[in-house]
């Protein structure tokens, strides 16, 4: 598991990390990466609500709601975030988290 300190720009909006396929957003890319285990805030650790999220969904539009909020909480979070957790210690790069 590594790391990935998150870097942003001069106005706050874009948020990135550097993975293996380069400087990439958090928003368009991790929140959807299966390597993305967790969104760092200082030293306290949140786990991906997407994966939990995909833990718990037993199918239906119920699970596409339990999706967005995910989504929405995964923003929420991110936008204090100081680092993602990171389990791609073999450096494949982005791996969607919804292929079947």
């Amino acid at each position: 598991m590594k790391t990935l300190a998150i870097t942003r720009d001069e106005k706050k909006v874009r948020a990135t990390v550097d993975c293996a396929d380069g400087e990439v957003s958090i928003y368009r890319n991790c929140a959807f990466c299966i390597h993305c285990k967790g969104i760092r805030i200082g030293e306290k650790f949140y786990p991906s609500p997407q994966e939990a999220a995909m833990k718990n969904i037993s199918g239906g539009v119920s699970g596409d709601e339990a999706l967005m909020n995910a989504a929405m909480q995964f923003n929420s979070l991110a936008a204090s975030a100081t680092a993602i957790e990171c389990n791609d210690d073999q450096n494949t790069g982005f791996r969607s988290r919804y292929q079947r």
